[in-house]
């Protein structure tokens, strides 16, 4: 699998947009996908593959094994992220992955560094405490990633935890490079320059900015001074009725309080009776 065509990306977002709006439906989802594949493109691939995911969920109930039996068009990052959603003991939501999707494949479709992909990849494991043995290793087959990032994705999967990111990052930036060069033709470097060199100079000072703190304070510095994508979350829906049930609700208790308060203060102690079944009436009476 390379790149895809700019479409293709856009009739992806299409897709997991309308999932994740459709799904508090509660409608099946299999129903769901039939709508919305007579909504893309038919000049595009995603209908097949939308077809073929189909016949997985009807046969196995999960997306997951048909985008990974689709490497040449989903990327193994892609059906991680559904893989984890669709875990029985997980705690990652469907709509959270969808909502992820989505902003990814807005990203893959204007893509001009691979160094925001990364980081938006890793931001995502962190934040919604996915694994990182696996989601890396699903990020270093994605195709858009060269090979010296494959192999140095592969190393930080061995290293994380033990190394901090920033501190990762910054080693393999050019402004690691500058700091180390010799000032003077008789200087020599004490240690040989570390390869490859991913990240440029500005994400070099950002990272040496961040080291030995919260990874979450790295990524929102990278966000607000190189512009890179965060993470979205999606927005709780709750229609007028809900809350105004939810406040009715509320509003008996507390009437249900003061009355009780009420009855306390007045020396009568509180009347039992209203809270107590009625007693069911003897049959061996008059």
């Amino acid at each position: 699998m390379g790149r895809l065509e700019p479409e293709e990306y856009v009739e992806q977002a299409h897709l997991f947009r309308a999932l994740n709006q459709r799904i508090e439906t509660a409608e099946p989802i299999q129903d769901i996908l039939k709508h919305v594949r007579e909504e893309l493109l038919a000049t595009t691939k995603l209908p097949m593959a939308v077809d073929y995911m189909l016949a997985e969920l009807n046969h196995a109930g999960v997306m997951s094994t048909a985008m990974r039996r689709l490497p040449h068009y989903f990327a193994p990052f892609q059906a991680f992220l559904i893989e984890a959603a669709e875990a029985e003991r997980g705690r990652f939501d469907i709509r959270q992955a969808l909502v992820i999707l989505e902003a990814e494949a807005r990203l893959r479709q204007t893509l001009t560094s691979t160094s925001a992909l990364f980081f938006l990849q890793f931001e995502t494991l962190c934040r919604n405490h996915l694994s990182y043995d696996y989601g890396l290793a699903a990020m270093a087959g994605d195709p858009l990633y060269e090979p010296p990032w494959q192999k140095w994705i592969l190393q930080v999967r061995h290293r994380i935890g033990i190394v901090e990111l920033a501190d990762l990052v910054f080693v393999h930036s050019d402004y690691y490079v500058q700091r180390s060069t010799p000032t003077l033709e008789w200087q020599t470097a004490a240690d040989p320059l570390p390869d490859p060199i991913l990240f440029n100079e500005k994400e070099g000072r950002i990272a040496l900015a961040n080291r030995r703190k919260e990874p979450l304070f790295f990524f929102a510095a990278l966000q607000r001074q190189l512009n890179y994508p965060s993470i979205p979350k999606p927005k709780p829906k709750e229609n007028l009725e809900s809350l105004l049930a939810k406040m009715h609700r509320h509003m008996e208790k507390l009437e249900t309080r003061v009355k009780l308060l009420e009855d306390e203060q007045r020396q009568k102690g509180i009347d039992l009776s209203q809270f107590m079944s009625p007693a069911p009436p003897d049959p061996n009476g008059p």
